[in-house]
Formats: C-alpha cells, sequence, structure tokens
C-alpha cells in the first residue's frame, strides 16, 4: 500500500516540482517540462525505482495494461508468477488509470481559453494556409502508411494518428491520440522521441534559411494587421506557457471551477460512451469532450477563467511522466531495427509535408511568411509562433499563426484519432 501511495504521489507531484524548476531556470524553459517529463519518468522507470514487469509478466499481460486480480492470483498459484509480479501488477493497475485520467481531464481545460469565434474571422490566406498544411499533411500520412507501415508493424495505423495529432497541435493531440488508440508506451516514446529529434533540425531551418529560401518561389508578404491586435495576440500567446499563476493562491479557485467543468464534460463523455461498446468508449468519450470543450469555449464565463490552460498542461506533463516510466529502454534498443521505420516515417513527414506545403503555396499564391509561420503553428504549437515570428522580423504574422495552431489542436486529436481507425482497417 505504501507503495501504491508513494507512486501515486510522484506521478502528481513531480509535474510540480518540474514545472517550478522551468520557472526558475531559464535553461530549462527552454528544454520545455514536457521534455523534462520524459527524462524524469524514463530515469524512474528504468533505474529501478519504479517496479517494472519482467519477461513472465510481459508475456502474461499480451496486449491487456494489467491483470484482474482474479488471474494474476490464479497464476501466482500455478506458479507461473511470482509475488514480485503481483506487486509490479498493482504498478501497472495505478499507470493505466493515471493515463485512463488526465487526458480527458486536459482537453476541456486546454480548450477552454480558445476564442473560436475570434479565429474563424481571420484573413483568409491564414485559414488557406491552414487548409494547404493540413492537405500537405495527410498525403504524406498516406503515402508514408503505405510505404513505411509493413516495417512498422501492428500499430503502424497509431502512429499515423498520432504523426496527424502531433503535426497539427504538438504534445497535447500526440497524449490524445495515443491514448485513444491505446499505443504501447514503447511506441509512444519512440515516436516522441524521433520527433523531437527530427523537429529540431526542422525548427532551425525555419529560423534560419526557410525565409529567404521559400521566398524564391513565392511571394512576400503583404498582408498588415492592426497593431492593437498583434499586442493582445501576444500576450495570450505568452500567457500559454505561463505556469506562474499555479503557484498563486488567489488563482486556486479559478483552476476548482475550471476542473469542476472540465470533471463534469467528462461524465458527460463517458456516460455516452456507455451506449457503445467495449472496443470503442474511450475514443467516444475523448471525441465527446473534445466536442463539448469546444462549445464550452463559446460561453464567455467559461472562456475567461483564469489558469485553465496551464492547469490542462500540468494534466499532460503528468501524462508524459506516467507514459515514460512505463517504457522499458533495453527493449526499446532491442527491437531498433524495426522502429527505425518510425523514424524514417517521421523525417518524410515533416520535411515531405513542407515541401507539398510549399508547391501548394506557390498555386494558391500564399505569401512566405505566412507559409513559415502556418508550418510552424501547427508543427510545434501556438507558443514557437512568436520565436519564429521574430525570427522572420514579421510580427505581424504572430496572429494568423496563432489562429492556424489553435484550429489545429483544437480539430487535429479528432482528425488524427480519425485516420488511425481508418488505417487500422488496411
Amino acid at each position: 500500500m505504501l507503495l501504491i501511495i508513494s507512486l501515486i504521489a510522484f506521478y502528481l507531484i513531480s509535474p510540480l516540482f518540474i514545472i517550478y524548476l522551468c520557472k526558475i531556470s531559464s535553461l530549462l524553459k527552454k528544454v520545455g517540462a514536457v521534455v523534462l517529463a520524459y527524462i524524469i519518468g524514463l530515469i524512474a522507470g528504468n533505474t529501478g525505482l519504479i517496479p517494472t514487469p519482467g519477461s513472465d509478466l510481459r508475456d502474461a499481460l499480451k496486449t491487456a495494461p494489467y491483470l484482474a486480480s482474479e488471474s494474476i492470483s490464479q497464476l501466482i498459484k500455478a506458479g507461473e508468477l511470482t509475488s514480485h509480479d503481483y506487486i509490479v501488477n498493482q504498478v501497472l493497475t495505478i499507470q493505466d488509470i493515471i493515463i485512463t485520467l488526465v487526458i480527458p481531464l486536459a482537453i476541456p481545460l486546454l480548450l477552454f481559453s480558445l476564442d473560436l469565434r475570434k479565429w474563424l474571422k481571420l484573413a483568409k490566406s491564414a485559414l488557406l494556409s491552414l487548409i494547404l498544411a493540413m492537405v500537405s499533411l495527410l498525403i504524406v500520412i498516406f503515402i508514408g502508411f503505405y510505404w513505411f507501415g509493413p516495417n512498422i508493424g501492428k500499430e503502424a495505423s497509431s502512429v499515423a494518428g498520432m504523426l496527424v495529432g502531433v503535426y497539427t497541435g504538438g504534445t497535447p493531440n500526440l497524449a490524445t491520440i495515443g491514448s485513444a488508440l491505446k499505443v504501447k508506451p514503447s511506441t509512444f516514446i519512440l515516436t516522441h522521441t524521433y520527433d523531437l529529434i527530427i523537429g529540431t533540425v526542422a525548427l532551425l531551418f525555419l529560423m534560419t534559411v526557410a525565409q529567404r529560401l521559400f521566398q524564391t518561389f513565392l511571394p512576400k508578404f503583404k498582408l498588415i494587421h492592426k497593431a492593437e491586435n498583434l499586442m493582445h495576440i501576444e500576450e495570450e500567446s505568452g500567457d500559454m506557457e505561463n505556469f506562474d499563476k499555479i503557484f498563486e493562491k488567489k488563482g486556486f479557485p479559478d483552476m476548482l471551477k475550471a476542473l469542476g467543468i472540465s470533471i463534469v464534460i467528462f461524465a458527460v463523455g463517458g456516460g455516452i460512451s456507455f451506449l457503445f461498446n467495449q472496443e470503442h468508449k474511450l475514443l467516444v468519450v475523448i471525441l465527446t469532450i473534445t466536442v463539448l470543450g469546444l462549445l464550452a469555449s463559446l460561453n464567455k464565463r467559461i472562456n475567461k477563467i483564469q489558469n485553465s490552460f496551464p492547469l490542462g498542461m500540468y494534466f499532460v506533463i503528468v501524462f508524459s511522466v506516467v507514459i515514460s516510466s512505463m517504457a522499458n529502454i533495453p527493449n526499446m534498443i532491442s527491437n531498433f531495427t524495426s522502429t527505425i521505420y518510425i523514424f524514417y516515417y517521421i523525417l518524410f513527414a515533416v520535411f515531405g509535408s513542407m515541401a507539398i506545403h510549399v508547391g501548394l503555396s506557390k498555386i494558391f499564391k500564399v505569401d512566405a511568411d505566412t507559409t513559415i509561420i502556418a508550418i510552424t503553428a501547427l508543427t510545434y504549437s501556438p507558443p514557437f509562433v512568436p520565436a519564429i515570428a521574430g525570427a522572420i522580423k514579421n510580427k505581424d504574422v504572430i496572429i494568423s499563426g496563432l489562429a492556424i495552431g489553435l484550429l489545429g489542436y483544437a480539430f487535429g486529436s479528432i482528425i488524427g484519432i480519425g485516420i488511425g481507425e481508418l488505417l487500422l482497417n488496411f
């Protein structure tokens, strides 16, 4: 019992410690809370701090996240498993429960602060660039699935769905889709790790030579936004990565209010899921709460609740610590020859979609800066928009970039889950 309490405390408190470290250290803030969460989780799960299943228990689990108490008791009596396996199975149970809860709670919280009406009224070129980016991504996802899928194996469709998610809204969508499609922790970690490696290279490209290169194919930026709108958007974007108010007492009532509404939405989604079979329950929950979260954001009182987004990101960090602690590095290394195709798939998705997007922008006469900011917003999420806007020396694209990123985030998880389910049958 002490182990279980300690485990729950570790999963819930360590994200707060990570957020605090990012608050006091500019270097760690640049690394990012999610990356730090993966590092801490991997260390805890691969150094013996958190018990992990041995080969016998892994064989008994097959595709199940954990064994029912009656099943494991029978296997222990039969001598096929040990009392240590019973403890490890309890750990796996707690991990699965946390993963099942945190993402459905996070989704509405992340959506409450979205001003959907305002984003739908933005410039035509920005919305056109969003469509072109999505079309480009889907083209390479489908081509890549048939190209690399046979070498990736059974989870190729899930990887495809996650890639749609991560390149339309970043880690929150990746986590949402990974949870909905029940992706193995090792596959989830590999996908995210390869994405970080390739994404770093792509980010450097976008910040340095992309503008000059793209302008040889595309027109220069001509669309100018009003200065007052730009200042407002920059403030919003800055708030998206600001966890300071989580540690303030005066922000606590708002967090409780936002959490309460999120729990109600989760409950509604859970209730509706009982109308469907077990296989599709989690999928229905996530799709339902995404839609309800978007509808809730249209309510002014809910939309103006402070701390909803940081609280949602806290739950994403909790998920990151849990899922990374479940990844077995030795197993990942032993399977490297097969998982390298996930690396190839991601490499193709990032730079292949970028090339197609530039080609489509040429056809539809979308300017270079809007194209760059659309790629940034979808590939790296809205908080990266001001940094890239500064790098290309064009603050006027911030409002377009943030709009593209938020819309992509809002609908990316639904599209990603749909793609994952669709490709599962091919």
